[in-house]
């Protein structure tokens, strides 16, 4: 059985995200979305609400588990007897930083590194990115599942 991990922050999950996460459950037996823990960040929503939101968006698909991580991400797949981690491409940035990242990952413990490129139609979006829109009231909801936009959306 091959496991494979999409680690990230999910601050929201948007529908680039659910992308990745939908193809990569395609090709693996079991798919982990872990949810990084970093103590010193506060997000737009904390880890429960995370992980609840992407337990949501992603129960459509029966080999896929949310959970979240502290810590190195080669110790998490180590001690979930995990093979894979997948990432995300935009841009050749982003695969500039992670190919760095996935050399490191695989001489420290042996875990490999996919590289999946993202949808054309969600290559500019970021969490960041929805966070700043959202917060000055511009309209989100064609960047994230349902269940998401109405948690971003600000309360009445």
């Amino acid at each position: 059985m091959t496991r494979a991990v999409c680690p990230g922050s999910f601050d929201p999950p948007t529908l680039g995200h659910l992308d990745i996460i939908g193809r990569t459950a395609g090709l693996f037996d079991e798919l982990t979305v872990a949810v990084l823990v970093n103590p010193d960040k506060h997000g737009m929503f904390s880890i429960d609400e995370r992980l609840d939101l992407l337990r949501d968006t992603t129960s459509g698909w029966p080999n896929v588990s949310v959970d979240a991580f502290q810590g190195l991400l080669v110790d998490y797949c180590r001690d979930n007897d995990i093979a894979v981690i997948v990432k995300g491409i935009r841009a050749v940035s982003d695969f500039d930083y992670e190919l760095q990242m996935a050399q490191m990952n695989k001489g420290l413990t042996g875990v490999d590194t996919f590289f999946l490129p993202t949808n054309p139609e969600f290559s500019f979006l970021s969490s960041s990115l929805i966070k700043q829109i959202a917060q000055y009231g511009g309209d989100v909801s064609h960047l994230l599942p349902d269940g998401v936009n109405a948690a971003v959306l600000p309360a009445d």
